[in-house]
């Protein structure tokens, strides 16, 4: 069983005060990465950071928003001669990680799997919700979500003893309205037909009960109102069924329309989008022949969905792969297979979550390093929107253990990469010279508290290209750890032509 030290130097530091090294312990305490279009970030520290993770033999997620990312990732593992290691999710591609599969099979019990589909899809849709149309604070309407998708899971799991996505997405379009006359006995709507066969399913089961119980016993069940309790309490099915029919009689269905609409239709046009080629086809139709797992043997794992080209659709799945494969590697024991898997998201801006942030804090205890980079702050602030815009974007930001700063013209950036390094007292030497009847000249020092690295100094760093020699600058800020030059923070420079 191969081990891993996190005390593993990855990348070495030399200046003139002495060496240093950022460790496997310090990739697993996370890194966010900040830079302003055309600052050098990707080419440059991206780079370094990438083929330094593939050449420890870390294996991890990559999520990607622009259509180059995957050739990049392919040039890195050539590089590093992990190519057999690397596997491409994409469009006609002969992988395909079945989600739904995956989160059922990590429940350890039937209702953990139903609270685990629906905590993986409630959070993608309500991400995705977040980023279209800005996020509310409001968790009336995340209730309401989590209450139609663990009925509609419920019963589509009583009525055909699995879940699909189209059955769930089929029931949810035909649930009757409150003022439309219908007959649950129709078998031309999904929901109907689904109830049906829940019934036949359940009602089989009481009769299997009943044939196990002597006259006496069934003598004790003339009372109508004992005879349903007794059944609620050996079948665990027929209570469910209770439990939906009254959700669905009685709450959903008597819902006011306008409340009624935005929920069903948040629902479904996700799990539509779902249903459309290829992304059935690599997420819902076959078993998966790629799951997190793989990567604790060292195996790369890139979602070629690029947000550029599939837009939401291409968003919402490389989402909920992040949410599956992390939660994965949560639940490992890092004792037993001790590999550290990285998640590495490039423009991170668009496929964030709102449990990111929950899961930095536990993520170095599980050997998972975590690599976002995005252009500003400002960036995140866009994107988790509401009252408690701040709170979220302080709240993920103070779980990454280092902060890399390139060229940015962002100033709330600047402000914050400048308040983190903190102050100093500088010398502040002052002189003063009369020329009068009588000469006199006057000199003072004094202490004056200055910040270290000033707002308007990250305009000036270099950012690559031939005019800069290649050369890209940034400061580095590291949480709980000096360098040897005495600080929290160092500034560097990457080549963008490096190689190993």
């Amino acid at each position: 069983m191969e081990q891993f030290d996190l005390e593993t130097p990855l990348i070495e530091f030399s200046s003139s005060s002495g060496k240093d090294f950022w460790t496997l312990r310090n990739a697993c305490s996370g890194l966010q990465i900040f830079g302003s279009t055309g600052s050098g970030k990707s080419s440059a520290s991206c780079r370094l950071v990438a083929l330094k993770f593939l050449q420890a033999g870390m294996g991890g997620l990559v999520l990607t928003v622009k259509p180059d990312e995957v050739d990049i990732w392919r040039s890195y593992c050539q590089m590093t001669g992990r190519e057999n290691d690397l596997i491409v999710i994409e469009p006609k591609c002969k992988h395909s990680f079945n989600i739904i599969d995956h989160a059922s099979g990590h429940g350890t019990s039937e209702l953990a799997a139903t609270d685990n589909i629906v905590e993986v899809l409630n959070e993608v849709i309500q991400a995705g919700q977040a980023q279209d149309s800005g996020r509310s604070d409001d968790s009336f309407w995340r209730e309401q979500l989590a209450l139609l998708l663990t009925n509609t899971i419920d019963l589509v799991k009583l009525a055909y003893n699995r879940i699909s996505i189209q059955g769930i997405h089929e029931i949810v379009q035909s649930i009757p309205k409150a003022n439309e006359s219908w007959d649950p006995e129709d078998p031309a709507k999904a929901f109907n037909r689904a109830f049906m066969a829940a019934r036949v399913n359940v009602n089989a089961k009481i009769a299997e009960w009943l044939s196990t119980l002597s006259p006496q016993d069934q003598t004790r069940f003339e009372d109508d109102l004992v005879y349903e309790m007794a059944i609620v309490e050996a079948i665990p099915d027929a209570r469910i069924l209770k439990f939906v029919d009254r959700y669905f009689v009685d709450e959903f269905i008597p819902l006011a329309e306008k409340t009624r609409s935005i929920v069903q239709i948040n629902c479904s046009g996700f799990l539509y989008r779902l249903l459309r080629e290829p992304f059935y086809s690599l997420f819902c139709r076959y078993p998966s022949t790629v799951t997190p797992e793989d990567c604790y043997e060292g195996k790369i794992v890139v979602i070629n969905l690029p947000t550029k080209r599939y837009h939401k659709a291409g968003r919402d799945c490389q989402m909920v792969c992040k949410f599956l494969f992390t939660r994965a590697w949560e639940q490992r024991d890092v004792q037993m297979k001790s590999r550290p898997c990285f998640l590495f998201v490039d423009e991170a801006q668009n496929l964030l979550t709102e449990s990111d942030a929950l899961f930095l804090t536990t993520a170095r205890s599980s050997r998972i390093a975590t690599v976002f980079v995005t252009q500003s702050v400002s960036n995140y602030y866009s994107v988790m929107g509401g009252q408690k815009a701040e709170y979220r974007v302080r709240s993920l930001l103070g779980n990454f253990g280092t902060k890399l700063f390139h060229s940015n013209s962002d100033e709330l950036t600047n402000e914050m990469c400048s308040k983190l390094i903190g102050d100093a007292f500088f010398e502040d030497a002052t002189e003063s010279v009369t020329v009068a009847q009588n000469f006199s000249q006057t000199r003072g020092r004094s202490l004056k508290l200055e910040r270290l690295v000033r707002v308007e100094e990250f305009a000036r760093l270099r950012s690559g290209g031939p005019k800069n020699n290649l050369l890209v600058d940034g400061y580095l800020h590291r949480q709980g750890e000096v360098f040897a030059n005495g600080f929290n923070h160092l500034k560097l420079t990457f080549n963008q032509n490096y190689q190993l």
